[in-house]
């Protein structure tokens, strides 16, 4: 063999060791090969659906700012996807309050934990008894279609939030909110200053769903 052709060989080697990663990737995705069943989510990936902000819904608003959300497109029997999906928030427990739901369409007044949207306009991703996991910035994360068992919802939703823990900040910003003022005040101007006075008792805020 010449030396360009030697030359060659090594350059083809080179892409090969770079390629080959890519490839089983791609064949594990294609075909499922390798991949754990209890490492994969039930639902479908949204990666081209616009954000929240951008849906043809008329105004959202979610308990917290920083909560998941679930959101289900209520059809017929309406109100048989709202309880169904209000006994999935709360069997996430202690994890609930990391969680808003939003029902768009439907009638009646909606279950403790959720609001209300109305469609404004059509929207190619949207159809009755669809729902869709939402992360905090309002991005799609999975969908679903109307035949999906909640407890694959289940599954994911829990995966989701061990995945991305809520921020400790988030915590002590909740604790700083709920924390008495006047008691803030000691606590930044020190032990040595003037006595505040006592502070006057405000009602307990009350729990999500």
């Amino acid at each position: 063999m010449t030396h360009s052709g030697r030359q060659r060989l090594k350059l083809l080697a080179f892409f090969a060791i770079f390629a080959l990663p890519v490839v089983l990737a791609w064949g594990m995705v294609q075909w499922r090969l390798g991949i754990p069943e209890g490492r994969t989510a039930h639902g479908e990936l949204q990666p081209k659906l616009p954000r929240l902000a951008q849906w043809p819904l008329t105004a959202v608003e979610k308990d917290g700012e920083g909560d998941w959300l679930l959101v289900f497109d209520c059809g017929e029997a309406c109100g048989e996807d709202a309880d169904r999906w209000w006994r999935l928030h709360r069997a996430l427990g202690r994890e609930a309050d990391r969680v808003s739901r939003l029902r768009i369409g439907g009638d009646g007044t909606p279950l403790p934990g959720a609001a209300v949207a109305e469609w404004t306009d059509a929207a190619e991703w949207r159809g009755a008894h669809r729902l869709w996991i939402l992360d905090p910035e309002g991005r799609a994360v999975l969908g679903y279609g109307p035949g999906v068992a909640a407890s694959d919802v289940l599954t994911d939703l829990r995966r989701l939030l061990r995945l991305n823990p809520e921020s400790p900040l988030a915590k002590y910003a909740t604790a700083t909110t709920e924390t008495d003022p006047a008691q803030t005040a000691r606590e930044t101007t020190g032990a040595g200053d003037a006595a505040v006075s006592e502070p006057a008792s405000g009602d307990a805020a009350d729990g999500r769903g």
